[in-house]
């Protein structure tokens, strides 16, 4: 059974704290990509509950761009990517 309905609070803690605090750096560190101005649009002047909800989302669809990255190597749209 195929299920996207986001970030629950069942599985693993760990890994969902660690998301939350990516997805937050992501807004600061990029803010110029696709997701942070998703980010951004859906949450222009929200305050309290409705951006923790939002950054529930984001750190859904950012786990899902950088699964992708490492399994094909598509870079997230918009992504500045440092050379190494």
């Amino acid at each position: 059974m195929a299920r996207e309905q986001g970030i629950g609070k069942n599985g693993n803690p760990r890994v969902r704290r660690i998301m939350m605090q990516l997805a937050w750096r992501w807004l600061r560190f990029q803010p110029q990509s696709a997701l942070a101005q998703w980010f951004a649009a859906r949450t222009d002047g929200a305050k309290g509950r409705i951006r923790t909800v939002m950054i529930v989302a984001l750190a859904r669809k950012l786990l899902v761009a950088l699964w992708r990255y490492a399994g094909t190597g598509e870079v997230p749209a918009g992504a500045r990517i440092a050379a190494a």
